[in-house]
């Protein structure tokens, strides 16, 4: 195999997809409840995004950002106009948001010696070295060492570690408001809320990673868009392509700091991606749509805690919208054995953290799709007992 061995990968290979389904190539049909790790955020073979990809590519691919696109400054606008932010910058991934993110902040406390970012703990950022160094997990950064310094760890929700670790050399705080490769914890808005106060007394920067969050995940269009917090720089991708790569980073006025040099990137925001997101962002900020993601959302929810409600080795569901994490007691149980055991049942889905099912389905999955998969999440449960 030429492939360099960097994902422990199924012995599945996929050819075809649609909807919520995806097919092998021995034409076994499988549920997809993981949609390419929370990216197609329209299902697979989304008619629009087809017919936007094969539009824009009889037209214009690439150009670079050394001239102008019309697609380009749409998709800008539409983000800034549904958002209380300010201006835009296009990559291609979330992890290359996250270091823009990082620049951002790192040249916003320049001039003031402001040089320190807070992050939390079991937080996942990225793999790049900048990202990786504001992740809170060992696991990811062991043999990577030493990696960018003056950053700090925090408590998950502890407010009292976060004022003691917040002083006059931080330049910026970065988190999830639900943390996805950490387990699907969800922020509290009282932490949050005290963040967003130490930040301001410290003049510095609240960066929320809403890679996986974000394009309406949560039922809202933007994750902080469910607390009464706005944070000065906004980092996604996933959703926000629907399967084409792209990443953005957005910022307020307070952290419009970036000018000509201190940041690029030769395939961000080209036309075909920007061409394929406006199609994506039309769909995913329709209200109507945001609102079905929250009745889907809520009766996954419902129906899982029905589930579940007698089954011992499972502590508690948990998330938001259609990112939603069922906990396990994995002394009772093994989160690979759930995943492996279920493609039995031709159904898809991954883990987050060492104890939890993270389900992050299509955000156009249907009522009767999300019977059929807890129909068959418990056909898996039940047989591994």
């Amino acid at each position: 195999m030429t492939i360099m061995k960097t994902y422990k990968r199924f012995d599945l290979n996929f050819v075809k997809g649609e909807g919520t389904y995806i097919y092998e190539k021995n034409g076994d049909k499988y549920l997809d409840f993981v949609a390419g790790v929370a990216v197609n955020s329209l299902g697979h073979s989304n008619g629009k995004v087809i017919e936007a990809i094969k539009n824009q590519s009889e037209k214009l691919i690439h150009i670079s950002n050394l001239y102008y696109d019309d697609n380009q400054i749409s998709l800008a606008d539409k983000l800034v106009k549904l958002s209380n932010h300010e201006s835009v910058f296009f990559c291609n991934s979330g992890t290359e948001a996250i270091e823009g993110a990082l620049k951002v902040a790192r040249k916003y406390g320049y001039e003031k010696g402001k040089t320190k970012i807070l992050y939390l703990k079991n937080s996942f950022h990225g793999r790049t070295l900048g990202a990786l160094s504001v992740t809170g997990q060992d696991k990811y950064q062991k043999y990577y060492k030493p990696l960018i310094g003056s950053v700090n760890e925090v408590e998950f929700n502890n407010v009292e570690d976060l004022r003691n670790k917040m002083d006059d050399e931080v330049c910026g705080v970065i988190l999830e408001p639900i943390q996805g490769e950490g387990g699907i914890n969800s922020i509290e808005e009282s932490f949050l809320k005290e963040v967003k106060n130490l930040v301001e007394e410290y003049d510095a920067l609240l960066i929320f990673d809403e890679v996986q969050t974000g394009i309406g995940r949560t039922g809202k269009f933007f994750a902080y868009q469910n607390y009464g917090v706005v944070p000065d720089i906004v980092a996604m991708a996933k959703g926000l392509g629907a399967g084409i790569p792209i990443g953005a980073f957005m910022v307020n006025k307070k952290a419009d700091v970036l000018t000509y040099g201190d940041h690029g990137c030769t395939f961000g925001g080209n036309p075909l991606v920007t061409a394929v997101s406006n199609v994506v962002v039309d769909t995913i900020s329709d209200e109507m749509f945001l609102n079905e993601v929250s009745i889907k959302g809520n009766y996954l929810r419902h129906e899982l805690e029905q589930l579940t409600k007698n089954m011992k080795f499972v502590k508690k569901i948990k998330g938001k919208g259609l990112i939603i994490g069922v906990e396990f007691d994995i002394e009772k149980i093994e989160i690979k054995d759930i995943i492996n055991k279920a493609l039995e049942y031709k159904l898809l889905i991954i883990g987050a953290g060492n104890n939890t099912i993270r389900i992050v389905p299509p955000l156009t999955v249907t009522i009767n799709e999300i019977d059929e998969f807890v129909v068959r999440f418990k056909n898996t449960l039940d047989s591994i007992l």
